[in-house]
């Protein structure tokens, strides 16, 4: 049910972080992006150990310098080294092996350290991976014939005698007795992608590693990519040498060929692969889930077509290669594919997410997809499953059904019966996320607010006693209260078709009989949001642009993504550019007409790849309210961008033709009145340098005067090479001191 909102009413926020007539700091940009004074602990990685009453995680080792892997007892908090640093130091070598990330057997037997990484498109996951035997003690390199770190996803077979890793396109198996390397796939290369995936798999379907043990180690179950008929784009790097370099990237722009992608199955010993004959053409489906059910000899493979609405359940045989289709979901709009699946009850019934009620729910399904019953139930969404505990009969979720710029740990029992149950106490305010044991007795919570870093806490579940602090970050936390700055109001605005939430940061001299300008950062797509009432690093450039003297705020348009239900989200189905902008100039004007401290004559908009987009078509399609915009690393044609993300959420280019136009900027440039700076990264290879050269163009052909700033082999971020996110920060300072004058009047 709508709340009938007047105006824009300000949440109680009781917090003031000035004190008492405390000195404060001054906040300084090169603290923030030079110096890093401002950096956040973490904590772990953390592993829950197997009997679920303790969990490991990594200290420095001050006499060798490293890590050690030590384990903590959840009850008693006793410490104990399991590794000591000192055994990872490869032989004729005297420093241990920098730790990135490991994994134990399931035994518990043996270690796999991953080190010496790579970044591959968004994440490392490229390196080199070593395996220490706890019983021998002693420290091995796979892959020691393959070249330095190509290795990825390695992982122990069920019985960890063996581990498959893949390398340069193909997938390898290492026994862990002899060391000898067994090639099991031999055709990767070129166009050719096996165990793991190309571009747009990786960043629009979340999908990296590419391959699955069965459970009983015989077999391995993989992906293989074709990008023969994928189109490449092409980079250019003219920093590097005296001559320019090409760098070829396949990627399916809208309405382009897609990678055609089969799944097959193929002996851990080496020898033929079988592949999967799955219905309809591997060019216009997406294979986007593929593993094993436990216990058995099936795989279980969720197959999204092209517009991304019907997702079906396939249950492949590897022995007989057959296939049953158990299971289809489908909505009006668009699919989220989800990672929730567990077995239960013998493997007899597995949890599936949906959506099919209107909000985003838990269901218990049988394995042959006849019976589908409600785990989860009510007008909320849930965010995140957390932990599975069939032994104690619960579901364990993040969600917040009464606020939704916070998040809070849940459980409901798994027979459906009874309602949902709040486990995250009142005190914690905020957004919490929690890692779980096994059991559901214990849980590592992480808490954080607008104007609280991160804290780690042990808690034990389901009554989250707190047991021990292990990191709260509390210098951090002085650090920012000696600021002395205005924390964020959250607020509501009413635009009429519904109420947004939104936030406000004014600077500490503020002063409520003057008039101030008003900047807005925006995002506005369908795969985030930028009213969260969590830490995210402190705003600190917001906070930085309110102390200069500006209002700044954020509002969060219709389909975001928040937990606001089904409704709230896919009514940007088919709009992507269009409902936004609606939503943002109409929130605009309310608050305008609000809050007489802000001046309607400075009002300014920025954001940051969809955000970019959105402060584009803010500034071209409603000149008199933005006088100045910034937009970074955006879309300037819909067209232009990746098919999955793009089709996803505006449907195919020849159902929605007329969507896409009115949805892309570059076909308003020629209204442009106010100030505008756009900057891209050129090594861009996410949203492309030539969105930006083609609204270059767009803009030049129209005659308007505007900034622009590139940044060579800079990526989406536009962080790499030296002094970049300091330089980009003050770039975009002297833009908005020179295109939007500061101060209340």
């Amino acid at each position: 049910m709508k709340r009938k909102v007047l105006g824009v009413l300000i949440c109680v926020l009781t917090l003031s972080l000035k004190g008492n007539a405390q000195e404060t700091k001054p906040l300084l940009l090169e603290d923030v992006y030079k110096n890093n004074i401002f950096k956040q602990k973490g904590f772990g990685p953390v592993r829950w150990m197997k009997d679920n009453k303790g969990y490991s995680t990594l200290e420095n080792n001050t006499d060798l310098g490293g890590k050690d892997i030590v384990r903590y007892e959840a009850k008693t908090g006793k410490r104990s080294v399991i590794i000591s640093a000192e055994s990872l130091v490869p032989a004729g070598e005297t420093k241990p092996l920098v730790i990135y990330d490991y994994d134990w057997s399931a035994d518990n037997s043996k270690l796999l350290v991953f080190t010496n990484t790579k970044k591959v498109w968004r994440y490392n996951t490229r390196g080199d991976y070593w395996v220490l035997d706890l019983k021998t003690n002693t420290l091995n390199q796979l892959g020691k014939t393959l070249p330095e770190s190509t290795l990825m996803f390695a992982k122990f077979s069920p019985d960890a005698s063996k581990i498959a890793y893949v390398s340069e396109l193909n997938i390898f198996v290492e026994d862990l007795k002899n060391h000898a390397i067994n090639q099991i796939t031999k055709d990767g290369g070129d166009n050719i992608i096996n165990g793991t995936f190309d571009w747009v798999y990786e960043e629009e379907l979340s999908c990296r590693d590419g391959f699955r043990w069965s459970p009983d180690g015989e077999n391995i179950a993989y992906w293989q990519s074709d990008t023969k008929e994928v189109g490449t784009f092409y980079m250019i790097n003219n920093l590097d040498s005296i001559y320019s370099k090409p760098i070829p990237l396949p990627y399916p722009k809208v309405g382009t060929e897609l990678s055609a992608v089969k799944v097959g199955v193929v002996p851990s010993k080496g020898g033929e692969t079988k592949w999967f004959d799955i219905p309809g053409d591997p060019q216009n489906n997406y294979l986007a889930r593929m593993d094993f059910i436990p216990n058995s000899q099936e795989v279980m493979v969720q197959q999204l077509n092209r517009r991304q609405n019907t997702n079906k359940i396939w249950i492949g045989d590897i022995n007989t290669m057959a296939l049953d289709n158990i299971l289809v979901e489908k909505d009006d709009a668009f699919l989220d594919v989800h990672d929730d699946i567990r077995w239960l009850d013998n493997e007899k019934y597995f949890t599936w997410s949906s959506e099919r009620d209107g909000w985003f729910h838990l269901f218990k399904v049988s394995r042959d997809g006849k019976e589908v019953s409600p785990i989860t139930k009510g007008d909320f969404d849930v965010v995140h499953i957390n932990c599975i505990d069939p032994k104690g009969g619960y579901v364990y979720y993040i969600a917040s059904p009464d606020n939704f710029t916070q998040r809070y740990l849940y459980r409901s029992r798994i027979d459906g019966k009874g309602e949902a149950e709040r486990i995250t106490p009142a005190s914690n305010s905020g957004q919490n996320s929690y890692q779980i044991s096994a059991d559901a007795k214990w849980g590592i919570q992480t808490s954080q607010n607008a104007t609280t870093p991160t804290r780690y806490d042990l808690v034990s579940l389901p009554k989250h006693k707190q047991i021990r602090v292990l990191e709260d970050n509390h210098e951090l936390q002085k650090q920012y209260n000696d600021l002395g700055l205005n924390p964020k109001e959250f607020v509501k605005v009413d635009i009429g078709e519904d109420v947004l939430d939104a936030w406000m940061i004014k600077p500490i001299d503020f002063d409520p009989n003057k008039k101030y300008p008003l900047l807005f950062y925006v995002y506005g797509e369908p795969a985030g949001s930028t009213v969260q009432d969590n830490w995210g690093g402190g705003s600190l450039w917001d906070q930085y642009m309110a102390q200069q003297g500006y209002i700044v705020m954020s509002v969060d348009n219709r389909g975001t993504k928040t937990p606001r239900g089904n409704k709230w989200r896919k009514s940007i189905y088919g709009q992507i550019g269009i409902l936004a902008v609606e939503d943002q100039s109409k929130a605009a004007l309310k608050i305008i007409d609000t809050y007489k401290f802000i001046d309607s004559e400075r009002v300014g908009i920025w954001g940051w790849s969809g955000g970019g987009q959105m402060t584009l078509g803010c500034m071209f399609k409603h000149p008199e309210i933005y006088k100045s915009g910034l937009a970074v690393s955006f879309v300037s044609d819909q067209r232009l961008y990746d098919a999955t993300y793009q089709e996803r959420y505006m449907g195919l280019l020849e159902d929605n033709a007329k969507g896409y136009h009115d949805g892309s900027p570059i076909n308003f440039a020629q209204n442009l009145e106010g100030n505008l700076m756009i900057i891209h990264g050129t090594a861009d290879d996410n949203v492309h340098y030539q969105s930006y050269e083609m609204l270059v163009d767009r803009l030049i052909k129209h005659n308007k005067m505007f900034n622009m700033m590139s940044y060579p082999m800079r990526a989406h971020a536009i962080y790499e090479r030296e002094n970049t996110s300091y330089h980009l920060r003050e770039t975009m300072e002297v833009y908005w001191k020179k295109n939007l004058p500061a101060g209340g009047k």
